[in-house]
């Protein structure tokens, strides 16, 4: 979504855009970024298609955009979740 608002607003001609996503837990140690030491972490691979009439620096320009994405920067920051029951 964010890489087709961008796209329509810096007017590349993107027909459409198609996200396969992989999602495994790998062991902390096989791991060389971020900070658990041990346990599991979440690993999750992107295959991005990029459909338009677009030559390859526009591309890798609309491709560049997804790691601009709200929830993709939501999913590779630090989360801290505090949860509370309500009466």
């Amino acid at each position: 979504m964010t890489m087709r608002m961008s796209a329509d607003r810096k007017g590349f001609p993107l027909e459409r855009v198609g996200v396969t996503l992989r999602h495994d837990k790998i062991h902390a140690e096989g791991c060389a970024e971020g900070e658990t030491k041990g346990g599991r972490i979440d690993h999750i691979q992107t295959e991005i298609e990029i459909v338009g009439d677009t030559d390859d620096e526009t591309r890798l320009k609309i491709y560049a955009i997804a790691d601009k994405c709200h929830v993709h920067r939501s999913l590779t920051s630090e989360v801290k979740i505090e949860s509370a029951l309500r009466e």
